[in-house]
């Protein structure tokens, strides 16, 4: 009998707290929470996200062996070793969180450099991996380079990197 009370007791509040019904309700925002903007007013940037910049064919040319799509901008060397993984997001989303990227960056990395070119961004290195976020008026890209064995130190690293950063599309 116990075995069938505790089944029934969660039943019971599920169906009570209104899930899984047909037509639920859209809750008020929580104090302090931002409500949502409607379609008609200003969204201060309601840009999409830019598009995967490369195919695998660019990849490879980029960064000088043979890539594989592997799907949503993810490109790998085939082995399951090295890959090149390209984040795509909103200007607007990139910025909120470029502080706290920046900030893990200097905590995980060798080297931290910051871009000199239009908008925000920064490259890090270290010898088996390197990152690169770039913020600009076409949105932020945030670029993950892994396990490349020809490239072997912090400097290949961010050669490769600021290969593919000059060659995102403007």
């Amino acid at each position: 009998m116990r075995r069938l009370i505790v089944p029934a007791f969660c039943v019971a509040a599920l169906v009570l707290a209104g899930c899984g019904g047909a037509d639920p309700a859209d809750p008020a925002p929580a104090a302090g929470v931002d409500a949502p903007v409607d379609a008609g007013g200003d969204t201060g940037d309601a840009a999409p996200p830019p598009g995967c910049p490369f195919n695998a064919a660019q990849a490879s040319e980029l960064l000088g062996q043979p890539m594989v799509d592997q799907g949503n901008c993810l490109f790998g060397d085939g082995k399951g070793v090295a890959s090149l993984t390209i984040t795509t997001s909103s200007r607007l989303a990139g910025e909120t969180t470029y502080d706290y990227e920046r900030q893990q960056a200097g905590q995980i990395y060798q080297k931290v450099t910051d871009l000199d070119r239009g908008g925000k961004g920064y490259v890090a290195v270290k010898d088996i991996e390197g990152q690169a976020v770039v913020i600009d008026d076409r949105g932020a890209f945030t670029i993950t380079l892994s396990s490349f064995e020809r490239f072997g130190n912090p400097d290949g690293y961010e050669q490769a990197l600021r290969r593919v950063i000059d060659a995102l599309p403007a």
